[in-house]
């Protein structure tokens, strides 16, 4: 009797202990689902660390780019710049963020910077949270739409530009500092641009599905303004850089339908409203959706993005799955990933010999990360979707190779490259010190003008202030960097990079499903 009671008192306990724990594993997993902020539905799957540390630092450069009187600022070298932007026509520009490495707000790209940011906290908010970059991430989101608000005082009229780019272009000057004009440039029904107003309202809209949960009245003030843009975008429709020639020096439009398509795309997800998911896949989708012909994603074209966000509708909607147009969404979203993958008989040819996809010279790093950002999405639609495989020209790959995929051009950004240099400021051992950037370049208890600071342009010295989270314009086909300050080829972050940069890295955080509605 005594042997027996300690074998089954033995078991007993045994037994005792894998209840507890199945139970309190249990209770883990019910507490990640109902505290999972916006993002993923569960948080399973090892987190990469690297990554996690790269987000962190990649999240700060939109602080050092910040204009306006400063909340919370946590940048050393930055102070309060910018304060009376729009002053001239009673208006509070003064939030926003600096274009680059110099002291210009230019709409077209910081809109596609806060629709970016938005899908990358809506998608992979869970996986910010995980390491403390969600509130910042939000925050950052937060001081771009309140900018954009603003710049928009009436229906058909939006503030596109502030500051004059070639006399902000003379100046080598620190923000804190700047004495130069600041005038404005406008759109309106005469005088239409209709990318800038559609991606001003494609950035609203989805925004405005992050700050939901959060914010609702603030949420409902950025969905009217998104409604009111989209109109005026359609309505009254033209080529701002045809119609304004003096931004096309900068930022050139090579056409406004991919915008009209991306924003009816957030639109529908953000109101679920019928008459948007038919604009998308309507006439509009015949004359602007370009199906078959995979393209590259950027400040200047959307379509990639818009097959991506749509296939999402098709993996998870099946309402309106069976629709034939948003098939062919789905059918290019795909050509876009056989492109990607480096073993496909679709494979792009424009790429380094280490593999990364290089298109351009001049900030060649944007189309990289860009694309790799939307292969962990396709990726991660896979998985939650439990499809398998997909095919390129009769070859079948998995979700995990489009991770794969994704990780590459990331641990290149990282390190993982020739150069053995991270082109991400602040991560790592060895990244640039000739940042292209007046801020950076500038000792901040230094007493320049527009003139006198031409001196730290020409400087053999390292930055004095490290421009933290940058991601610089990055290698050359033969994969070398000239780190000089004078190479704003190659040396000069920009805004937008940030955001491609810190939506990559969210999604590869850790493996996890993605949430099936926004909403």
């Amino acid at each position: 009797m005594g042997e027996k009671s300690k074998k089954g008192g033995w078991c007993g306990w045994i037994i005792a202990l894998v209840v507890v724990a199945a139970a309190a594993g249990a209770i883990v997993v019910l507490f990640m689902k109902k505290h999972n902020g916006s993002g993923s539905d569960a948080a399973s799957g090892a987190s990469e660390k690297k990554y996690g540390d790269a987000l962190k630092i990649a999240m700060q450069f939109f602080d050092v780019q910040k204009s306006g009187k400063l909340v919370n600022n946590k940048i050393s070298w930055r102070g309060d710049s910018a304060v009376k932007d729009g002053s001239q026509e009673k208006l509070d520009l003064s939030q926003g963020m600096y274009d680059a490495g110099d002291h210009m707000k230019f709409n077209f790209p910081m809109a596609y910077t806060a629709t970016v940011l938005s899908w990358a906290i809506l998608e992979y908010g869970n996986q910010m949270k995980g390491v403390g970059q969600l509130e910042p991430a939000q925050d950052s989101l937060k001081w771009i739409t309140d900018y954009l608000i603003n710049c928009h005082p009436k229906d058909d009229v939006l503030y596109i530009q502030v500051g004059d780019a070639d006399a902000d272009h003379k100046c080598w000057d620190r923000p804190e500092d700047m004495t130069e004009a600041r005038p404005l440039i406008q759109i309106n029904a005469s005088t239409p641009g209709t990318e800038v107003a559609a991606e001003t309202a494609a950035a609203m809209a989805a925004a405005s599905l992050v700050f939901k949960s959060k914010n609702s009245a603030y949420s409902s003030n950025l969905l009217k303004h998104a409604k009111q843009l989209f109109t005026f975008a359609d309505k009254h429709r033209g080529t701002y850089s045809e119609n304004i020639p003096e931004v096309a020096t900068y930022y050139n439009s090579t056409g406004y339908g991919d915008e009209l398509l991306w924003a009816a795309s957030w639109l529908y997800h953000a109101t679920g409203d019928q008459i948007y998911f038919d604009y998308a896949t309507g006439k509009n989708a015949d004359s602007f959706g370009n199906f078959g012909n995979p393209t590259w994603f950027s400040w200047d074209n959307k379509l990639a993005g818009t097959q991506v966000l749509l296939s999402r509708v098709s993996f998870f909607n099946s309402k309106v799955s069976n629709s034939d147009t948003l098939q062919q969404y789905k059918k290019t979203a795909e050509a876009v990933m056989c492109g990607l993958l480096p073993k496909s008989p679709t494979a792009t040819s424009s790429r380094t010999d280490s593999g990364l996809i290089w298109i351009t010279e001049w900030n060649a790093l944007q189309h990289p990360v860009a694309s790799a950002f939307l292969a962990v999405l396709y990726s991660d639609y896979m998985l939650t979707s439990k499809t398998d495989k997909m095919t390129c020209d009769g070859n079948e790959y998995t979700p995990s190779d489009l991770r794969k995929f994704a990780m590459s051009q990331a641990n290149y950004v990282l390190g993982d490259n020739p150069a053995k240099m991270s082109y991400l400021v602040g991560y790592g051992d060895k990244y640039p010190q000739y940042v292209h950037h007046r801020g950076a370049s500038i000792p901040a208890d230094a007493n320049t003008n527009c003139k006198e600071g031409w001196k730290y342009l020409d400087s053999t010295e390292p930055n004095p202030n490290v421009a933290t989270g940058a991601l610089v314009g990055g290698p050359f086909l033969n994969e070398t960097y000239i780190d000089s300050r004078n190479n704003s080829i190659q040396g000069e972050p920009t805004t937008y990079n940030s955001a491609v940069v810190v939506a990559l890295l969210s999604g590869l955080v850790s493996t996890s499903s993605v949430v099936q509605s926004f909403t």
